[in-house]
C-alpha cells in the first residue's frame, strides 16, 4: 500500500516501486477522491461556488504533488505535435513545457474549475471517479505495451502486473450511481472512456504507454468525469 501512495500521492513515503503497487492504485484513489470530495463539500459551505472550485482543484493538485498534471503537460508536449516516434519520446522525458503541453494543462485545469463550480458537491461521485481513473491506470500497466525500450518510472510495475485491478470501475460506477444517479452513472462511464481514448491515442503515437501518459488518462478521466456531472441533467 505504501509504494502506491508514494508513487500517486505526496501522502506515502519513499518506498521502492513494484507490481505489488498495482492493486492499491484504486484504494489511492478512494481516500484521494474522498478528500477531495469533502473538501470540495466543505469549501462550498465556507465560500461562493467558483472560490470553492479553485480551492479544490488546488487541493486535488497538491495531493499528487501535482504529478499527474506534469504527465498531462509532458504527455500533450509528446503526443500531440507532429514527430517521429523517438523524437516523441525524447520531448516527454525533457523538464521543459512547450505549447502544446501549457495549453492543454491550462484548458483542463479551468475545465475542471468551471465545472465544480457549476454543481453541488458530490462527494461519492467524486471519490468514484477518483476510483476509476486509478484503475484504468493499474489496467493499462497489465494489458499495454511500455513504450520505452531503455525502460523509465513504470518500468517496475510491469513485470507480472494483475489485470484485476482494473475491474475496480465497476464498483466506482455503482457508488457513483448511488450518489447522483444517472449524472453520476454516465460521469464514471465517460472518464472510464476518456482515460482509455487517451492510452489508445498515446499507442498510435508512440507504441505504447509511458509514466506521462497514465498521468494524462488519469486527469482526463477525473476532468471529463466532473464536465458530464456538471452537465443540466
Amino acid at each position: 500500500m505504501g509504494e502506491a501512495f508514494g508513487f500517486l500521492s505526496v501522502l506515502g513515503g519513499a518506498a521502492p516501486l513494484t507490481r505489488r503497487a498495482l492493486p492499491w492504485f484504486p484504494v489511492v484513489g478512494a481516500v484521494l477522491g474522498a478528500v477531495v470530495g469533502g473538501g470540495w463539500w466543505l469549501t462550498q459551505q465556507l465560500w461562493p461556488a467558483p472560490v470553492a472550485a479553485v480551492l479544490t482543484v488546488t487541493l486535488a493538485a497538491a495531493l499528487t504533488g501535482l504529478l499527474h498534471f506534469d504527465g498531462l503537460a509532458d504527455a500533450a508536449d509528446g503526443l500531440l505535435p507532429h514527430a517521429e516516434r523517438d523524437r516523441r519520446l525524447a520531448i516527454m522525458r525533457t523538464p521543459d513545457v512547450g505549447a502544446f503541453g501549457a495549453s492543454v494543462l491550462v484548458l483542463v485545469m479551468l475545465a475542471q474549475t468551471v465545472a465544480l463550480s457549476a454543481t453541488n458537491a458530490q462527494v461519492l461521485v467524486v471519490a468514484a471517479l477518483w476510483v476509476a481513473s486509478r484503475a484504468v491506470a493499474a489496467g493499462v500497466v497489465a494489458t499495454v505495451p511500455y513504450a520505452r525500450p531503455d525502460g523509465g518510472l513504470a518500468t517496475a510495475l510491469i513485470e507480472g502486473a494483475p489485470r484485476w485491478p482494473g475491474l475496480a470501475v465497476l464498483p466506482a460506477v455503482a457508488i457513483a450511481t448511488i450518489g447522483a444517479g444517472l449524472a453520476g452513472f454516465i460521469s464514471v462511464v465517460v472518464a472510464t472512456a476518456a482515460g482509455c481514448a487517451v492510452v489508445a491515442f498515446a499507442r498510435h503515437q508512440l507504441g505504447g504507454f509511458t509514466g506521462d501518459v497514465l498521468g494524462a488518462a488519469i486527469v482526463v478521466s477525473e476532468t471529463a468525469g466532473l464536465v458530464v456531472l456538471a452537465a443540466r441533467w
